[in-house]
């Protein structure tokens, strides 16, 4: 396609192919299929210019990059995870350096769509959204793989589809990552310090480890930390870990990757009983109930 609205020449990549659509009624939506190789490169620079819309990256390996300051240096280095998400507020612009090569999918996603979006479904009016960086997203990783498919063709026929799957987008965005903090005036993490909390939950979520640790990893005090994570995620740290927990279990239950004991094993519960109550408390059924419904 030849529309201006592709991001792939920001990225070095100006063949990337896109998609756009208007769902609602006159904001548009974009996503660009980005598949940059360093080929040996120490690096690619890639700016975002000013915008009044979000910026979503949606990662199907694991990339590296780090912020470019405004003066030119680069910041810190960060992982992102395969499966996870980068959302950043494009109002002053974005620009970041990749340090390996890159598999994702990249949205333009204007504020004139969410409001659209919120005041065509139920999504919340707030459509002020918080940043997010590397946040593991299972829900995207189903819209994302939802969208490949269409990439394959030409584009034609693919709007309807991808109407729907705009909406979905950013109705879950608006409902999972809404700026609770600017919204409550609670005082709250920064994204880079809820980044560093949930990566070391996620590198250790199968241990039982002390909250003093993960407030360690993120760099605030213990007293502090778990309002200032739920203040920001919603849940506090051990909630948050326990959805991701139920998230790995449900993996290994449609992979049929072992029984109910050894997969409460493998997810860090002390035994089945357990594991069931907690996965019934998250899901409202029990681990084999659930199983039986995703087979059918």
């Amino acid at each position: 396609m030849t529309e201006p609205n592709g991001v792939g020449a920001c990225f070095g990549e100006p063949n990337a192919p896109f998609l756009v659509a208007r769902p609602v009624r006159d904001a548009r939506f974009s996503v660009t299929r980005l598949q940059c190789r360093l080929n040996g490169a120490p690096g690619r620079l890639v700016s975002l210019p000013a915008d009044d819309a979000y910026f979503l990256m949606f990662y199907f390996d694991d990339a590296a990059h780090c912020d470019v300051l405004p003066d030119g240096g680069g910041g810190q280095v960060r992982r992102y995870r395969q499966g996870s998400i980068c959302l950043v507020d494009l109002a002053q612009g974005a620009s970041v350096r990749l340090v390996s090569d890159l598999d994702s999918l990249g949205f333009r996603l204007p504020r004139a769509l969410f409001r659209e979006v919120a005041g065509y479904s139920n999504a919340p009016t707030l459509t002020s959204l918080r940043c997010r960086r590397g946040e593991i997203d299972d829900v995207m990783l189903n819209l994302a793989q939802a969208l490949l498919p269409l990439f394959a063709g030409d584009g034609r026929g693919a709007d309807p589809v991808l109407g729907h799957i705009a909406v979905a987008i950013c109705a879950h965005l608006l409902h999972a990552y809404p700026d609770r903090a600017t919204a409550s005036g609670e005082s709250a993490l920064s994204v880079w310090q809820e980044k560093a909390a949930k990566d070391f939950m996620i590198d250790h979520w199968n241990e039982d480890f002390p909250s003093a640790a993960a407030a360690a990893a993120a760099g605030v005090p213990e007293d502090g930390f778990i309002t200032g994570f739920q203040a920001v995620a919603g849940r506090t740290p051990q909630q948050w870990l326990m959805r991701y927990r139920i998230s790995r279990a449900k993996r290994y239950l449609i992979e049929g990757d072992g029984t109910p004991a050894n997969i409460a094993r493998r997810c860090g519960f002390a035994d089945e009983e357990r594991f069931a109550e907690a996965f019934r408390a998250v899901t409202g059924v029990s681990p084999s109930v659930w199983r039986a419904r995703w087979l059918q």
